[in-house]
């Protein structure tokens, strides 16, 4: 990952310091050996880029250094970033303006300073910062019995990201049940690249419960392919692993496969696919195989990739 990512994230570490360095720190002071301490956080966020990039093997040790490592990256650069561009376009107007210099000046520090906060708000409480939104969906194809039927869906736990923080995973399946749902479907990337990531959580999230049953799909993090296999079976022995986790915890996985939901005499067909991105991404999906039986039903679709709607569905 971060080698794809590289060039972009050594391009804007090192243009907005080079600005930075000759717009003002070389004006504030003579001294050599203090305008180089400005460039000394650089260094080191550069130092530690390129050791992750030549040792990238995705270790659960490396993956949790890799955030952490973005985190503190986001945290420095994109605020010296945006008030680079507020500076630049100050600087741009100042001919025409006289005062947009300094507003541009005074404003990129505000936004910069805003930045770094919501990325130090995100790391420290957006995460866990969980929110509900409901959507009320109608179509004149829906049958009269599914008149305020409730799906609850959630995507993307990526639980090795916060199986360290098992209350708060038991907060999430509380506020998951409350919601009452008739069913409850997850759409995929229940984990970032093994199975023995939800170790600690298994018990928990096998506490999700609905009257109709709890569904799942693949996303492209489940088929563990961003990490580096002795062999191909042993990946494949990883993501049969994750199945039988999830078949343990009461998730159904619909595999490019379907179930059919009743009311009364009426029902409905609930239908999954693997993961259908574009590449890189996998492409396991089978949306005719899943919807093969269901016929003439009213169809919800589980999908784990947002663009495979537009570019088959």
């Amino acid at each position: 990952m971060l080698l794809r990512i590289f060039l972009f994230l050594l391009a804007c570490m090192l243009l907005s310091d080079w600005y930075i360095y000759q717009a003002y720190i070389r004006k504030l002071t003579h001294k050599l050996s203090l305008r180089l301490l400005y460039f000394v956080p650089t260094f080191l966020l550069l130092l530690t880029l390129v050791i992750l990039v030549c040792n990238e093997d995705y270790s659960d040790r490396e993956t949790h250094f890799a955030g952490i490592y973005l985190i503190v990256y986001m945290a420095l650069t994109i605020p010296k970033g945006l008030f680079s561009l507020c500076s630049l376009l100050g600087k741009a107007f100042k001919r025409l303006w006289r005062p947009a210099g300094t507003i541009g000046t005074a404003t990129g520090l505000v936004i910069g300073l805003a930045s770094m906060g919501m990325v130090l708000y995100g790391t420290l409480f957006g995460w866990h910062d969980y929110q509900v939104k409901e959507i009320t969906f109608q179509s004149n194809d829906l049958p009269e019995a599914f008149d305020g039927y409730r799906i609850v869906q959630f995507s993307d736990l990526h639980i090795g990201t916060i199986a360290g923080y098992p209350k708060q995973v038991q907060r999430l399946v509380n506020l998951i049940n409350a919601q009452k749902g008739d069913v409850i479907t997850f759409t995929g990337d229940l984990v970032n690249h093994r199975a023995t990531e939800l170790d600690n959580v298994e018990s928990i999230l096998s506490q999700l419960h609905a009257p109709d049953g709890v569904y799942s799909v693949l996303g492209n993090h489940d088929y563990s392919t961003y990490v580096k296999w002795n062999s191909e079976e042993e990946r494949l022995a990883n993501v049969a692993d994750l199945e039988k986790r999830q078949a343990t915890m009461g998730w159904q996985l619909l595999n490019n496969d379907h179930t059919i939901l009743q009311r009364g005499d009426t029902c409905i067909a609930l239908i999954g696919v693997e993961n259908q991105g574009l590449p890189p991404f996998p492409q396991h999906g089978d949306l005719p195989k899943a919807m093969k039986g269901t016929e003439g039903l009213f169809k919800v679709l589980l999908s784990h990739d947002p663009t495979h709607w537009r570019r088959e569905v």
